[in-house]
């Protein structure tokens, strides 16, 4: 399996792409290309352009979750795959058929996320705008991409120090209710050497995720850990138990970015072996 961050908040010397406040990787594994996330603007498109990788042509876009710093570039991807169409037309005459990428998301995904009074913070772009473009997979439980690569659906919340609280809320079935986030979820990857787990926000806990991602695979060992754990100044008793989590499982490697703050990341680093992360940065795993 190959992933390149397209974006992340930060960037990596000597690599002059761009970042913001916002996810999005490319997975290439056994021939399928995944989009996970779309980050905040489309700046995802650009600084796939300067690597020379094609947008148009991927399998699957997979939504970690609501929020509009993971789904934010939907609106310009549509544009994108819009205009390739235009394109077409106006060259040769006719329209292009192009393949159907599949969307695999949690339901709640696409639901109404905002700040009373203040903002709204959930995607602009409803299911009427994806039906066709993408064939819409939206579910709950585990989602098989390849033989090796799962979306993990809802994830199990079962420890008492990640996930307590909600941030603002979301309307279901036309009733508001605080957002607890039920649809963040992830995806793990099974490797020749253990499982690889790639988050997006990881509002369900990142303890709570490699547990549930060890749950559904029967594999304990843990490779790598890449993507935003939401350790946003957490309660102390939060970080505390979560470097012990990290400390008993013994990941070889952790790679935090995006929603993680620089204390997080320094005691994260007394437990774990952990890698600079960045827009452009290329990880590959047998």
């Amino acid at each position: 399996m190959k992933l390149t961050i397209l974006v992340d908040n930060n960037t990596i010397i000597d690599r002059y792409l761009s970042g913001e406040p916002g996810v999005s990787y490319l997975i290439e594994t056994e021939d399928i290309k995944i989009l996970f996330d779309t980050g905040y603007s489309d700046m995802f498109i650009q600084n796939a352009k300067k690597l020379n990788i094609n947008l148009l042509d991927i399998d699957y876009l997979v939504l970690s979750h609501g929020h509009i710093d993971h789904t934010g570039g939907l609106d310009p991807l549509l544009k994108l795959y819009a205009e390739e169409s235009f394109e077409h037309i106006a060259l040769k005459g006719r329209s292009i058929k192009r393949k159907k990428p599949n969307l695999v998301a949690h339901p709640d995904t696409l639901l109404r996320k905002y700040i009373p009074d203040t903002v709204e913070i959930g995607t602009f772009i409803g299911k009427e705008n994806l039906y066709p473009f993408f064939n819409l997979n939206l579910s709950r439980s585990p989602v098989k991409i390849t033989e090796k690569l799962l979306f993990l659906g809802e994830i199990e919340r079962k420890n008492n120090f990640e996930a307590l609280e909600p941030i603002g809320k979301t309307v279901i079935k036309g009733q508001e209710s605080p957002d607890f986030l039920l649809d963040d979820s992830a995806m793990v990857y099974a490797s020749e050497k253990g499982l690889v787990i790639i988050t997006g926000c990881s509002h369900a806990g990142i303890c709570n995720i490699i547990s549930y991602a060890q749950k559904i695979t029967g594999i304990s060992k843990i490779v790598d850990v890449i993507g935003g754990f939401h350790l946003l100044d957490p309660p102390e008793i939060q970080m505390k138990e979560t470097t012990s989590f990290i400390k008993n499982i013994k990941p070889e490697t952790m790679h935090a970015c995006h929603c993680t703050d620089l204390h997080s990341k320094i005691k994260l680093s007394n437990v774990v072996k952990l890698e600079e992360v960045g827009s452009g940065l290329v990880l590959e795993y047998s």
